[in-house]
């Protein structure tokens, strides 16, 4: 049987393509194996010493590719193309050693390892030994290993699904979620030979100004992603950032300088090396949200962000999250709520609405959003949280957990999933899970104040109150505005005794507090009617620690602020806000808009105002003013909290009164 072989090869790499373009992996597979098993005509062949500076039009495959302005990059594509048709089939059938293997066999990289392992060596002795430092540059120049001459496209592919054969293999070498091999140190073995690799190649071309000739960017990117696997942060930051300039429309690479930003000052710092354009002013306002920043000035650059693309799902969620980390909750939900009805399909980030609904206690929603989900795909590890979140509201913990175990099966680097799977263990009264996974959720994002904070809550029911005080640190450092944060570490010094610093915490929570309520809700257009009203545990608490240190007259102050919650703040608030800025302010206050506002509507009576107002009645009646402690007295009787003890008071004013009357006639 005769065939036309070029015409054969023709028509499979338009069989592959086409297939490709309509997601048919199998056909794909099959046709781009078929390609590459045809063996190559004479003319294919090309002298190594060639010169060649253009790429020829006669033999192209009759497929649509991406242009490549460098000439020898550009020949060695178009030499490459079915074996790269072929890689790619595999490495979308996730079969990513044998994509790897189709440019670099294991016995190519094992050569190469073990060639640039004796240089390292022969460079060691050479530096412990001066006499033998010719004979190991000699040595080097022979060893110096060969690379196989590919298009950086097939490079970056083979090496790219080596690295995702060694995530793959490290999640099976983990087997269970939280089982007996769990321990979260499994490592990406593949991480050394990638990197030599790269490195090899790096110094092939790199000139002496430090420039890499011929660079796209894109190894730049891998070899970034390896170093901050393998912990090398600083020096994974300055290969990511080289790669942006290079190519800055790679979003995947903003993604990974995103998660080694710790804090602000580090944002800021980075910034000044970043190319300036839309996808690094897209970069710093995502990276400002993941560190919870919530201001002004990010919501006008969202909203000139929205003018150029209204209908971007990514921003719409930016502008929800941002109303969530600035705790307005009620607005964060309308967002998921009108971007859920233009999207419907998607469940990124459907993980955070869940956590709104489940805090804002909308069950018939929550339940909707389950059912969604399950229904889009019930697989995918955000879908695992949505319902991990919905049983979880109907406290079944024990089902919560199972989901949520099974969406760190899907994906180790889950967030929600860690974080939230700690919460239902702190429920089930099982700390020492909770505390590994919280741990694992710090170890996949340090900037996870939950993680931080849950911890702290755990340490604390197990009373080891220095290990609580550093974790509680640590989240107040991370949302320094959250009142919730602060409360933690106050309670936390008062249990161990440091009653004065457990006082400017608390009073850190009341100013906290009071910049979300009037600040920064006004700002965002919080309907949110606490304006200006404190939180009477938090002034129970300071006025207790003050009691304690014997300073009576700040203590009644305090107590008289939380009695005065009940009706609201407005007459009170001034006094106290004097009285929060008595103690020494940080560098951050200044920065900080000062409360204002009336409090319109108070607590009314809780817990907190009637143990203060019967403290207030007691200290009236040491003092000898016993009409003040009738009246408290009285008070106490009509709200029903302290009632019993109420009653007594108030028979025994009533005695000191008539002993008063019966000796002064």
């Amino acid at each position: 049987m005769s065939l036309n072989t070029a015409q054969l090869g023709a028509a499979l790499q338009e069989a592959v393509v086409k297939c490709s373009e309509r997601l048919h992996k199998l056909i794909f597979y099959r046709a781009a194996e078929l390609l590459t098993s045809i063996p190559p005509s004479d003319t294919d062949s090309e002298p190594e010493d060639s010169q060649m500076t253009e790429v020829p039009t006669d033999g192209l495959p009759p497929i649509v590719v991406t242009g490549n302005l460098d000439p020898e990059e550009a020949q060695l594509e178009a030499k490459e193309i079915n074996l790269y048709l072929l890689a790619k089939s595999f490495f979308d059938c996730r079969e990513y050693d044998r994509c790897a293997a189709v440019f670099l066999p294991d016995t190519v990289l094992a050569g190469i390892l073990s060639t640039t392992t004796s240089q390292s060596q022969n460079t060691a002795t050479s530096k412990g030994k001066g006499k033998t430092k010719s004979r190991a540059g000699q040595r080097s120049s022979v060893l110096s290993p060969t690379l196989p001459k590919l298009s950086q496209k097939s490079l970056f592919l083979a090496l790219y699904a080596k690295f995702m054969s060694g995530e793959k293999k490290k999640d099976e070498d983990s087997e269970m979620v939280m089982g007996p091999h769990d321990g979260g140190n499994a490592v990406n073995k593949q991480l050394v030979t990638i990197s030599r690799y790269l490195e090899t190649w790096f110094q092939e071309r790199t000139i002496e100004n430090g420039e890499i000739v011929g660079s796209q960017g894109w190894l730049e990117f891998l070899y970034g992603t390896v170093l901050s696997k393998d912990k090398n942060e600083e020096e994974a930051m300055r290969w990511l950032i080289r790669s942006v300039h290079l190519f800055p429309m790679n979003w995947g690479c903003w993604l990974e300088m995103t998660s080694l930003i710790g804090r602000v000052e580090d944002l800021n710092r980075i910034s000044q090396h970043l190319p300036q354009n839309i996808v690094s002013f897209i970069f710093h306002l995502h990276t400002s949200i993941e560190l919870y920043q919530s201001t002004s000035t990010l919501s006008n650059q969202l909203d000139q962000l929205l003018s150029i693309f209204p209908t971007s799902s990514f921003l719409l969620t930016c502008h929800a999250l941002l109303s969530y980390h600035q705790k307005d909750l009620p607005t964060a939900e309308s967002h998921f709520s009108n971007l859920l009805a233009l999207h419907p399909h998607r469940l990124d980030s459907l993980d955070h609405y869940s956590n709104i609904l489940y805090v804002m206690n909308l069950r018939p929603k929550l339940s909707f959003l389950a059912h969604l989900c399950s229904t889009v795909d019930k697989f995918r590890p955000e879908s695992c949280v949505v319902i991990g979140n919905y049983y979880s509201l109907l406290s079944s913990h024990e089902k919560a957990v199972q989901y949520f175990r099974r969406a760190l099966t899907l994906d180790r680097s889950c967030l929600s999933a860690w974080t939230l799977m700690g919460h239902e263990y702190v429920e089930l009264k099982n700390t020492h899970a909770a505390i590994e996974s919280y741990r694992r959720a710090v170890d996949v994002n340090r900037r996870d104040y939950r993680a931080w904070y849950g911890l702290g809550q755990t340490y604390e029911v197990l009373e080891m109150y220095a290990y609580a005080l550093w974790y509680y640190k640590r989240a107040a450092g991370l949302r320094p505005w959250d009142g919730k944060m602060w409360m933690a570490v106050g309670s936390c010094l008062q249990k161990m005794g440091r009653d004065l610093e457990g006082i400017k915490a608390l009073k850190r929570a009341l100013l906290a507090d009071n910049y979300y309520d009037t600040g920064v809700g006004s700002s965002f257009g919080s309907g949110r009617d606490r304006g200006g009203t404190m939180d009477p545990e938090i002034l129970l608490q300071i006025a207790a620690m003050y009691e304690r240190l014997e300073e009576e007259t700040e203590a009644k102050a305090y107590m008289e602020m939380c009695v005065a919650q009940e009706e609201g703040a407005a007459d009170n608030l001034e006094a106290s806000v004097i009285n929060i800025h008595a103690d020494s302010q940080s560098s951050d206050d200044e920065s900080r808009p000062a409360p204002t506002g009336g409090g319109e509507a108070g607590t009314g009576v809780t817990a907190a105002t009637s143990k203060a107002r019967m403290w207030l009645a007691k200290y009236a009646m040491r003092i000898g003013d016993f009409t003040r402690a009738m009246q408290l007295a009285t008070e106490l009787c009509q709200d029903g909290v302290e009632v019993e003890e109420a009653k007594a008071l108030v028979r025994e004013v009533r005695v000191r009164l008539e002993v008063e009357g019966n000796s002064n006639p």
